[in-house]
């Protein structure tokens, strides 16, 4: 099986692209916290950020950690200077109706499926 990428989280989890970069990112875990300083210290390149965090600030954060991409969860979506900022800079940021906790365990599964594939 191929690489997990942000398109094919997109398609599988019914996410909603706010920008279109990096779709074709591969996926390799994720990180989910609303404390900048936290995700700063502990995100890593490749995964998803998720949070409920919707200010300009999370594209800096996206930028310093080089996260695939983040994912706004809890149906809320991007403040529109977010989505401006994302875009001049580069940064995915996709949207969630499903809770944090929700979405990372899916998120978890497709990983552990590609996994199993992969290796198995």
């Amino acid at each position: 099986m191929r690489q997990l990428t942000l398109s094919d989280l997109a398609q599988k989890l019914q996410l909603q692209f706010h920008t279109h970069s990096r779709e074709a990112k591969e996926v390799t875990g994720g990180y989910a916290g609303d404390l900048l300083s936290d995700v700063m210290a502990n995100a890593r390149d490749g995964q998803v950020w998720l949070t409920i965090q919707v200010h300009e600030n999370i594209v800096a954060v996206a930028l310093l950690t080089n996260v695939a991409g983040v994912i706004i969860t809890g149906g809320r979506r991007p403040l529109p200077e977010t989505v401006e900022r994302a875009r001049e800079e580069g940064v995915a940021i996709l949207s969630s109706d499903l809770s944090t906790f929700t979405l990372g365990g899916e998120i978890y599964r497709l990983l552990e499926e590609r996994n199993a594939l992969v290796h198995g």
